[in-house]
């Protein structure tokens, strides 16, 4: 009897890995903008569920959209998964509007939970009214690309092309009575509860059961490097970046060797232009805020009453909201009080500075032989009238001297030329003399 057993005990414990191993479920929360970073997370965690065998991929969502471009990775990544995914667009007050109506529909599961909205899809080409015939290709491609996904899924294709055709947006209850998503659900466990051996039907035709009852949940976080470029990829800091690159290369150039300024300005522009790379950039947009830096500078060297002052801010305000090419939503826009906000101090710290070096240079040279010339003195050793040096104080400094006429100890003297290391100086008169190096910086 017990050799019998045997067989059936070690087949048991060879299965018990495996067992262990199921009932796995990798997280996934994408609650911001869709883009190429939150895209490749995405992408990530999908795969890291196929390398580990996990039951299901659970995408939380909360978005307002994004992206195209990205949506499509996203999109192509759920449809090609071999684990099955949950879209569960959550918790209350959450939605997936536009390039998340996508993602949503995309997903074997589509759940939604109270109090939620989808929907709202209408391609949108920038800020600027797109041209009839654009427009009618726009919307054209939108809807194919939907309708070639949502109708495997089982769901209803003409009424998700009215998210395109009509940007129309469901509650979750509206949703679920229009055939788009697969329940209504509360709570993630609720979720694991309703589909625990429900047979699906994945996008390449096969049937599949999900075993959700017990799961474990597998937090998939993003990595630090992620997390990084989700920060710098927003358009305000984009934009900040940019600026402040600028102005910091532009106060190192006007004044070398603070360096700090160089390297914090180099940083900050390279790490913009990285921003830029990843955003879909207006370059017209680029150039009106390089064109504001140019108006500001000519502002310092010419008096035009502040005119080229207010065109270098409009010109950098208008460069800011035209930046981003992108949705109509406040997440992928730099917003207009911050614009104001760093054109207008922009503008005062560049022309002041401007001006400031400017002025710098109209001073008189205080080194070398052009700084002596002119500089009063004072006679230290007698300088004899047959060209007998002597000794002068001048500029805190003993130089050789020699002068035309007898000069006496104590006298002040001016400095008239200069020859090698040798002064020639006559008697000083008390008029107006030239401020020495010492006086010109404040000692």
């Amino acid at each position: 009897m017990k050799k019998r057993l045997l067989p059936w005990l070690a087949l048991l414990w060879a299965l018990a890995p495996a067992r262990a191993a199921a009932g796995t479920v990798v997280e996934i929360r994408l609650n911001e903008i869709i883009h190429s970073v939150s895209a490749d997370y995405v992408r990530q965690g999908i795969e890291h569920a196929e390398r580990t065998n996990a039951d299901a991929v659970l995408v939380w969502i909360n978005t307002p959209g994004g992206l195209e471009t990205s949506m499509r990775e996203m999109v192509d990544a759920i449809t090609t998964s071999r684990v099955p995914v949950i879209v569960y667009v959550a918790p209350t007050g959450s939605r997936a509007a536009s390039a998340g109506f996508f993602i949503l529909l995309a997903a074997d599961v589509a759940v939604m939970a109270p109090g939620t909205t989808t929907g709202a899809s209408s391609p949108v080409m920038g800020p600027q009214e797109m041209p009839e015939t654009l427009k009618k290709k726009a919307f054209s491609d939108a809807a194919a690309y939907l309708r070639s996904f949502v109708a495997k899924r089982g769901r209803h294709p003409e009424v998700a092309e009215l998210a395109v055709t009509e940007a129309k947006s469901w509650t979750e209850q509206e949703a679920l009575q229009a055939g788009l998503i697969d329940a209504v659900c509360e709570s993630r466990e609720k979720l694991f509860e309703q589909f625990h051996e429900r047979e699906i039907k994945r996008f390449d035709g096969r049937a599949q059961k999900l075993a959700l009852a017990g799961a474990r949940v597998e937090p998939w976080e993003m990595t630090q490097r992620q997390r990084f470029l989700t920060r710098i990829i927003d358009p305000n800091i984009a934009f900040l970046l940019f600026v402040f690159g600028l102005l910091g290369l532009y106060i190192e150039v006007n004044h070398p060797g603070f360096i700090v300024p160089g390297v914090a300005g180099g940083i900050c522009l390279v790490l913009a232009l990285y921003a830029f790379h990843l955003l879909p950039v207006n370059y017209a947009a680029v150039l009106l805020i390089l064109l504001a830096v140019v108006f500001f500078i000519l502002e310092a060297m010419y008096t035009s009453h502040g005119v080229l002052a207010v065109g270098g801010v409009v010109s950098m305000v208008l460069g800011a909201l035209m930046l981003v090419e992108s949705p109509p939503i406040p997440e992928l826009r730099v917003r207009g009080e911050i614009a104001l906000a760093v054109a207008i101090p922009f503008a005062v710290i560049t022309v002041i500075l401007l001006r400031l070096v400017l002025k710098s240079r109209q001073w008189p040279v205080a080194s070398g032989r052009e700084g002596l010339l002119g500089q009063v003195g004072e006679v230290r050793q007698e300088i004899g009238g047959d060209a007998q040096k002597g000794l002068v104080m001048v500029a805190g400094e003993l130089w050789s001297a020699v002068a035309r006429e007898k000069i006496a100890v104590g006298q002040r003297v001016r400095v008239v030329s200069m020859e090698g290391l040798l002064l020639t100086v006559e008697p000083h008169s008390g008029g107006r003399e030239k401020p020495s190096p010492a006086k010109e910086s404040g000692q």
